[in-house]
């Protein structure tokens, strides 16, 4: 029998769904997260362009950007608040043990949380209500306090992957903890900047990528251009960055965590020379099968030189390191993340070459139709490089200190599995529904600008900005056209 058949057969009923129930809540949250933590950035980009051209087109897309902010973060408290019930609900041990360790990570989240949600609601409410310039100098901290939750979450997984800031009293219980050292640990510098960078191109991506549709479908107003061009300008100019900063976290994990990064390159055998697998799978006894080998390869990137020794999986005891399934899933997701970066880094040359020669966007119907993919693309992208960090930790949930199987709760598995499915059924509900709201947004817009086309042949559609007296329309409602003429401020 296989070694990791009997470390399957040893751990708890409970782990596997309560690692099902994680991954699947986890999953679905960080499908949101862009847009929390880059949109409110993009947004005010957009503000300020409008702010100093003077342009009512710029300043319609920051506003309507805004409401997509606001019913994100409404979907996002709610993923949000259970995978932090689940922490607790799934992981007692974790939490019972360590929580004093790494807690203040979730702390400082909380209280970015609710700063966040009061910036918001004045942000929002601000259009129309505040000066411009008053309007716009207090939304510049939300940006401030979407890195800041983002700060305090990764804070508590780097300190997973890396745990310092404690020591152990004779129960192994931590003791003398230094809370600084626990919050900026070895990790937490090359994952914080990589996963923000990740979040600011893959909202860039998105955003623009539903723009890229309109361009695809004959819409080519400015409106339609700049919605385009300010986010994707942005998510062009952080990929190569982000190629950079990808290179340096798989250094460090190289060097502080070398049995993951054993798992992600699926190398079995400490050596040098090692070859570099692009896919494949790995065996339990060791082999390698399918996917493509580049020979010493593996070595030259860890530490550019071929002679670069290469700790492999083997070097740890079997029950100390993922299994073999398990190092594959890692190394796939490891090599799709790097594969959509590439892809990304063409998408962003193509576009800036263009922009060099010409000063215009490019016309070419299959870029569009790439940058329409993009959005979709970094999101896989994401969801790949959480996989790959957090399944090549395993066994430990605390790297080297508690294994995931010590951390499980006592509940009956079957509870959770039936947890998991009511789970599902409620996250189909809500992610239904935001696209449902979304969806009636841009459609409720697009009338809006196709109505004032009509009666404002003179006028762009988007020529009724959010600051001051709007254009004027003639007597009767949306639909019927009866009823009174609305006034300057568009109040009948």
């Amino acid at each position: 029998m296989h070694t990791s058949v009997h470390l399957l057969a040893d751990a708890p009923a409970q782990l596997l769904p309560a690692r099902e129930l994680m991954a699947f809540t986890l999953a679905s949250h960080i499908i949101l997260v862009p847009l929390g933590v880059a949109l409110p950035l993009i947004t005010l980009v957009m503000h300020y362009l409008g702010l100093r051209r003077n342009d009512a087109t710029a300043l319609l897309l920051a506003r309507r950007w805004s409401a997509v902010i606001a019913v994100q973060f409404a979907v996002g408290v709610v993923t949000g608040t259970v995978l932090s019930f689940e922490f607790g609900l799934l992981w007692p041990g974790l939490m019972g043990r360590w929580g004093d360790v790494f807690g203040i990570g979730f702390g400082v989240e909380a209280w970015a949380f609710f700063l966040e949600a009061v910036l918001i609601a004045i942000y929002l409410y601000g259009w129309r209500r505040l000066k411009p310039r008053t309007h716009f100098l207090l939304g510049l901290p939300l940006p401030i306090t979407a890195l800041l939750g983002a700060f305090g979450i990764l804070a508590a997984n780097s300190w997973m992957n890396t745990p310092q800031g404690f020591s152990l009293n004779a129960d192994g219980d931590p003791v003398d903890v230094d809370v600084w050292k626990a919050i900026f640990t070895p990790m937490f510098g090359p994952q914080y900047w990589h996963f923000v960078v990740a979040m600011l191109l893959t909202a860039g991506y998105m955003v623009a990528g539903v723009y890229a549709v309109g361009w695809l479908r004959g819409r080519r107003d400015r409106y339609h251009r700049l919605g385009f061009a300010v986010p994707f300008t942005i998510a062009a100019v952080a990929t190569p960055v982000q190629f950079v900063l990808g290179d340096a976290i798989a250094r460090s994990v190289f060097h502080k965590q070398p049995v993951k990064f054993a798992a992600m390159e699926i190398v079995w055998k400490t050596d040098t020379r090692v070859p570099e697998y692009i896919f494949g799978r790995l065996h339990p006894d060791g082999s390698v099968s399918g996917g493509i080998k580049i020979p010493l390869l593996d070595s030259f990137l860890a530490g550019f030189s071929p002679n670069t020794k290469v700790v492999g999986l083997t070097s740890v005891p079997a029950d100390e390191r993922p299994t073999a399934t398990q190092a594959t899933i890692a190394h796939w997701a490891f090599d799709i993340m790097v594969g959509v970066g590439s892809a990304l880094v063409l998408l962003a040359l193509w576009y800036g070459l263009v922009w060099l020669r010409h000063r215009r966007l490019p016309a070419s119907r299959w870029f569009y139709r790439s940058a329409a993919c993009a959005g979709v693309a970094s999101v896989v992208a994401v969801e790949c490089g959480w996989i790959a960090t957090e399944v090549g930790r395993q066994p430990w949930i605390v790297y080297q200190n508690m294994k995931v199987a010590e951390a499980v709760t006592s509940t009956r598995s079957t509870t959770l599995w039936i947890m998991l499915g009511v789970v599902i059924v409620v996250y189909l509900f809500v992610f239904g529904s935001l696209l449902g709201v979304l969806l009636k947004m841009r459609t409720r817009w697009r009338l809006a600008d196709e109505q004032q086309a009509s009666w404002h042949p003179a006028h762009a559609p988007e020529a009724d900005g959010p600051y001051g007296p709007r254009v004027p329309v003639p007597g009767g409602d949306a639909t019927t056209g009866s009823g009174p003429a609305p006034s300057e401020n568009g109040r009948p």
